[in-house]
C-alpha cells in the first residue's frame, strides 16, 4: 500500500515542502530511501523500525521504499523520521490516512518512540501556513518557537504513539499558542548599564549617535581603556525588537546548530563577538552541503562586535563589505545558492599600534614606523570607508577612575533618546527599518539638503581631508542623525562639524 505524508526540509532559513511517499509491499525484507537523502536521513531506517516496534506497533518485514519528493533536492537532518514512521504505519494499514493530508509533520525519533526536537521549526510552521495546511505536528520542545505563527494549529507531540493517536482520532491535542507577554517576562535579562562606564563621555555620545541612526563605529585606543566594555553596553541603548524583527531573527537562530537560544523566540537584539581566529565561512555562513548562517546573519537586527580588528584574517574582514552595503549575504556553492539576511551594526575596536601605546599620554610606543604601517595595512581602506564613525578612546585619569559622581545618563535614559530619534526616521522614511545609515542616494538628497554656508563648510572639509564619495555620504548620514537627536528638521553646520569630527582619525591614526 502507498501512503503520502507531508513534511518539510530547510535550506538556509526557509523551509520547502517535502512529500514523504512510503510504499510497503510483500516480499523479501528491504528498506530503501530515495530522493537525495543525506546520511542522517538514510540512518532513519534503524530509528524508525525500533521506534515502531517499541511503540507497540507491528513491524513490516517486506519491502519498503521511501521516496522524498522533490527528488532533485538534497534532504538533510533527522526531521523526516516522524513522517516516515507515520507513513509506514499508514502503508501497512495500522493508521487510517484520512487526516494526514491536513498536517505538515516533522520530528526526530528516539529508539523508544519518543520525539526529539528539530531545527527550523519556525520556518516549517511558516511554510505550512503558506501551503494552506490546517496545522503542523512537531516535537513539544519546538512548540514555543513555532507557536508565534498565527492562523495555523501548532500541535506538539511527545511520542510516535501520541501522533498516531491524534491522527487516528483517539485523542485531542490542543493547539499551542506562544504567550508573548510571558515570553517577554521570562526573557528579561540584566542590561549592562552605560552608567557603569567611568568617563569616556565623548565615546558614549558617539555610541548614542551610532545607535540612533544604526551607524557602524570604530573605536581606537590603548589596551584597557574600556572599548570592549562600551561595546557590550550598546544593545542596552538600542530600541527593543519589533515583533517582525523578533520573528526574522528567530528564524535564523532556529536553523543554527549549537545555539543555546534555539527553540525560543528571540526578543532581545543579538550581540555577537566572534574570536579573531574566526574563519571566513564562520563569518559569512555556508558549508559544503548544508548552508548554515554565519556571524553576519546571527547578528541580524543586532550588533556584530569585532575586537582586535587587525588580528582578524584579511579575507574574513573583506567579506563584510557586501552585507554592510546590502544588508544581506549571498552564498553560492556547488549544491546550493541562497541569500541570508544580515543587517547589523558593526562595532570594531583596535589598538593604535602593535604594542598599543602609540596614543598613550604616559607610555612610550616601541613600534617602528614600518611595524605600525604593516599593522594598519591589515585593514583595507574600503572596509574603513564603510565605517561611519571613528572615535578615539583614551586612557582614563586616576580621578575619573575613582570618581563617585554619576557617570552621565543610564542605559534606560539613553534608549528613550535613541527611540525618539528613530521614531522621527520611521515617520520620515515610511518604514520601520530604513534608518539613516541605510538611506539611498535619493533619500540622502531629499533629507539632507544643505544651505549655502553649510555646503561650503562641508566642501572645505572634504577637500582638506580627502574624503571619498562614500565617506562624504557617510558624513551626511551621520549629520542627519545628529540633527534628529537635536530635534532639528534641517542639517546645519554644527551637525556637520560633529559628523566630520568622527572622521578625524582617518588622518591622525591611519596616516
Amino acid at each position: 500500500m502507498l501512503a503520502i505524508v507531508q513534511s518539510s526540509a530547510v535550506v538556509g532559513i526557509d523551509a520547502y515542502p517535502v512529500a514523504v511517499e512510503v510504499h510497503a509491499t510483500k516480499g523479501l525484507f528491504r528498506y530503501k530511501v530515495v530522493g537525495l537523502p543525506d546520511a542522517a536521513v538514510k540512518e532513519s531506517e534503524d530509528r524508525v523500525q525500533s521506534a515502531v516496534k517499541n511503540s507497540g506497533f507491528k513491524m513490516h518485514f517486506g519491502k519498503t521504499v521511501v521516496n522524498l519528493a522533490p527528488a532533485d533536492m538534497r534532504k538533510q537532518g533527522s526531521a523526516l523520521d516522524l513522517p516516515i514512521a507515520l507513513g509506514l504505519l499508514a502503508a501497512t494499514e495500522q493508521l487510517i490516512p484520512d487526516k494526514i493530508a491536513d498536517y505538515l509533520i516533522a520530528g526526530e525519533l528516539a529508539l523508544d518512540g519518543s520525539v526529539r526536537p528539530v531545527t527550523g521549526a519556525l520556518a516549517m510552521a511558516i511554510a505550512a501556513r503558506k501551503d494552506g495546511k490546517k496545522g503542523i505536528i512537531i516535537p513539544v520542545e519546538n512548540a514555543e518557537e513555532a507557536g508565534v505563527v498565527t492562523d495555523i494549529e501548532i500541535l506538539p507531540v511527545k511520542s510516535l504513539h501520541d501522533a498516531h493517536a491524534f491522527l487516528s482520532g483517539d485523542i485531542e491535542i490542543s493547539s499551542f499558542v506562544t504567550n508573548l507577554d510571558n515570553a517577554y517576562a521570562e526573557s528579561s535579562r540584566r542590561i549592562m548599564d552605560f552608567a557603569d562606564v567611568k568617563g569616556q563621555s565623548h565615546v558614549k555620545r558617539a555610541l548614542t549617535v551610532a545607535a540612533a541612526g544604526a551607524h557602524n563605529l570604530l573605536m581606537v585606543g590603548p589596551p584597557g581603556t574600556g572599548k570592549t566594555m562600551l561595546a557590550s553596553r550598546l544593545p542596552g541603548i538600542l530600541p527593543e525588537l519589533t515583533f517582525e524583527e523578533a520573528l526574522e531573527t528567530t528564524r535564523i537562530y532556529s536553523v543554527a546548530p549549537g545555539i543555546q537560544m534555539r527553540n525560543k523566540l528571540i526578543l532581545h537584539r543579538p550581540f555577537r563577538s566572534p574570536h579573531h581566529t574566526a574563519t571566513t565561512v564562520s563569518i559569512t555562513g555556508g558549508g559544503a552541503n548544508q548552508p548554515m548562517p554565519g556571524e553576519v546573519s546571527l547578528a541580524h537586527n543586532g550588533v556584530l562586535f569585532l575586537d582586535e580588528l587587525p588580528e582578524f584574517n584579511r579575507s574574513a574582514l573583506e567579506v563584510l563589505r557586501q552585507p554592510l552595503e546590502e544588508g544581506e549575504v549571498h552564498l553560492r556553492r556547488a549544491s546550493y545558492a541562497i541569500t541570508l539576511p544580515s543587517r547589523f551594526m558593526l562595532i570594531v575596536a583596535m589598538n593604535p599600534c602593535p604594542c598599543g601605546c602609540r596614543t598613550h599620554p604616559q607610555k612610550r610606543c616601541k613600534c617602528s614606523v614600518g611595524e605600525i604601517q604593516r599593522y594598519m595595512a591589515r585593514i583595507s581602506g574600503p572596509l574603513l570607508d564603510r565605517i561611519d564613525i571613528h572615535v578615539d578612546v583614551p586612557p582614563l585619569r586616576f580621578e575619573e577612575l575613582h570618581s563617585t559622581a554619576k557617570e552621565g545618563p543610564d542605559s534606560a535614559e539613553v534608549r528613550k533618546i535613541v527611540q525618539k530619534a528613530r521614531d522621527v526616521q520611521r515617520a520620515r522614511n515610511g518604514s520601520y527599518n530604513i534608518w539613516n545609515a541605510y538611506m539611498d542616494t535619493r533619500q540622502l538628497r531629499q533629507h539632507c539638503q544643505l544651505e549655502s554656508s553649510a555646503l561650503s563648510f562641508l566642501e572645505a572639509a572634504v577637500l582638506r581631508m580627502g574624503l571619498s564619495a562614500r565617506a562624504h555620504d557617510k558624513v551626511l548620514r551621520v549629520a542627519r542623525t545628529i540633527a534628529d537627536l537635536d530635534g532639528d528638521e534641517r542639517v546645519v553646520e554644527r551637525h556637520l562639524a560633529e559628523a566630520i569630527q568622527y572622521r578625524s582619525l582617518d588622518e591622525e591614526i591611519f596616516f
